[in-house]
């Protein structure tokens, strides 16, 4: 199933894509698309409606994240191998966490906040925690997992540099700093997250691509592992971390009216304008 969010902000209803991908309407059969919603007998029971029965939603929509009420946002860096040379790898992975404030459509507008001079872009796959995930192994990783999106980890680079004692967190935080979606594709519609390829683009010129088999840890050890340091709760996001090619190894940054493109296979692509933010 492909599950998404569609309406004005904070004015949202939940929809399904029918087999042509055309929007239906799922708001008289759910109420909103949160972590209840994903629960493994919630999902069963979606699967067995037929979008063709649903409403048919004109016309083109804003959309909204594909998920509401997320607990926590949070991301690994420097995940890619393909980074060797730029960065040192890591042996373990880096956990950070961005504010839910920075949530966003995947067509919503990057906002350049006052003061900043180094917005970066970052394209990621997106993990959905579905199942309650407490100390899991990597074998059963997978079971605790809903679905997967398209993600872009904006960032601001000077806000998290040493300068600014490095605090990683004040550079991913804020407003239209994450945007999610277009959808939500649940886990059978990508049976291999470790083969999906993902890309961006900033005003036509490819930027980023690359697979997810580059991935220094893969979505079950990365599930498997978060979850030895915390409790992972339905509704709670995973940004897997970006491959090569973000504005950072370059001095290449976001300035308004720039235009950025990024997808991923089976997961659909984003399209924001970038625009300075007024005091």
């Amino acid at each position: 199933m492909q599950l998404l969010r569609f309406g004005p902000p904070g004015d949202e209803k939940p929809g399904m894509l029918d087999r042509l991908g055309e929007l239906r309407d799922l708001s008289c059969v759910l109420s909103e698309i949160n972590g209840a919603a994903l629960a493994p007998a919630s999902i069963e029971r979606l699967r067995r409606v037929d979008p063709e029965t649903l409403p048919r939603v004109e016309g083109r929509p804003r959309l909204g994240p594909p998920l509401v009420g997320i607990g926590n946002i949070l991301a690994i860096g420097v995940n890619y191998r393909g980074h060797a040379g730029f960065v040192q790898l890591p042996r373990e992975p880096i956990i950070f966490s961005k504010h839910t404030g920075a949530l966003s459509g995947p067509n919503d507008p990057v906002l350049i906040p006052p003061g900043a001079g180094k917005v970066d872009w970052e394209v990621e796959l997106v993990v959905v925690i579905g199942l309650r995930a407490r100390r899991t192994p990597v074998e059963r990783a997978l079971e605790h997992v809903a679905g997967y999106m398209v993600g872009n980890d904006v960032s601001e680079r000077d806000f998290q540099s040493d300068q600014r004692c490095g605090q990683i967190i004040k550079g991913k935080s804020w407003e239209s700093f994450c945007p999610l979606g277009p959808w939500l594709a649940t886990t059978d519609e990508i049976p291999d997250p470790g083969d999906l390829r993902l890309w961006l683009d900033v005003n036509g010129e490819r930027m980023q691509d690359c697979s997810t088999s580059d991935m220094l840890f893969s979505v079950p050890e990365l599930v498997s592992y978060v979850s030895h340091f915390m409790v992972l709760l339905p509704g709670d996001v995973i940004l897997t971390g970006t491959p090569p090619g973000v504005g950072m190894a370059s001095g290449r940054y976001l300035k308004p009216g720039d235009e950025v493109r990024l997808g991923i296979d089976g997961l659909g692509e984003q399209h924001q304008k970038v625009i300075a933010q007024q005091d």
